[in-house]
């Protein structure tokens, strides 16, 4: 094993080109450091030195050497204040999960606003549905979600970061493209996607409540909204999504609010309880500041 000292005494007899100035250097007599040089080729199994009785010179094997001695050493000068920095949540790694609809209205605006507060927080992203992210958090795979309800109190805390209205995607020149917000009444006898129960329960869920008095056809049960999208552009019937959906400007789509539904899509960031990552505790107090998207 290799001592920094060793790599320290190797370097600055390279700088000094004499094993007396790089002695004189570093406070030390001359024969203590030849020892600890000598060693080090040991060590490594190879010549770093080509020694005179006037001058010490690199061998090539040295000359490669002193380039990774350097930095190693500039390694190890760092490590204290790295570990400091980690330590407040100044700098680290975040893996953040999100969904896709999330990633449309709020993604962009929340790494921007991390980024700004905390530069040196590397942040790694995983896109899932909501069921797929809590499963993550509770492996220890993301360490923040952004996800629907319903989220487990006893086990995580939560925020509300996002919340929207809901709009129909229709067609261009379809009979609801109509100016203004669509009367969910009039919805009766459409064919419409709608959300599987099991992945996407909560959007399933929601428009159940929003179409509980309206007699519809269901299409297919997909999980993704841009999935949706290219549905209702293939005329396979049409789908209501959150309303951020819009800011995508699908070519030969129309997005109008729904009159009468007071539901709104809600979003939450959601970490674990119990969590050990200080950019997490950093990110968690930056999110009351977020600019309103």
């Amino acid at each position: 094993m290799l001592s920094l000292e060793q790599v320290r005494g190797f370097v600055v007899v390279a700088e000094e080109g004499s094993f007396r100035r790089a002695a004189e250097r570093l406070r030390m007599t001359q024969p203590p450091l030849s020892r600890q040089i000598q060693k080090l080729e040991r060590d490594i199994g190879v010549v770093l030195f080509d020694r005179t009785q006037r001058r010490v010179a690199l061998t090539p094997a040295g000359t490669a050497f002193l380039v990774e001695a350097r930095r190693l050493l500039a390694l190890a000068e760092a490590a204290p204040s790295t570990a400091r920095l980690v330590a407040t949540g100044r700098t680290g790694t975040l893996r953040i999960g999100f969904t896709a609809a999330s990633g449309i209205a709020f993604l962009g605006r929340f790494l921007n606003h991390i980024e700004r507060a905390l530069p040196d927080v590397e942040v790694a992203l995983s896109e899932q549905v909501s069921a797929g992210q809590l499963e993550d958090l509770r492996s220890g795979k993301l360490d923040l979600a952004l996800v629907r309800p319903p989220i487990d109190e006893s086990e995580f805390e939560s925020r509300l970061v996002f919340a929207e209205p809901l709009a129909l995607v229709i067609p261009q020149d379809h009979r609801l493209d109509i100016e203004g917000p669509v009367p969910v009444t009039a919805l009766a006898g459409e064919h419409l996607l709608v959300f599987a129960p099991g992945p996407a329960r909560y959007f399933a869920d929601l428009l159940t409540r929003v179409l509980a008095d309206v007699h519809y056809t269901s299409t297919h049960q997909l999980t993704q909204v841009p999935t949706m999208l290219a549905l209702v552009m293939a005329g396979r019937g049409l789908a209501i999504v959150p309303a951020s959906t819009g800011r995508l400007r699908p070519h030969g789509l129309r997005f109008r609010l729904l009159d009468g539904v007071d539901e709104q899509a809600l979003l939450y960031a959601v970490w674990r309880r119990e969590q050990a990552n200080p950019a997490l505790r950093r990110v968690v107090e930056l999110l009351p500041t977020l600019p309103p998207g």
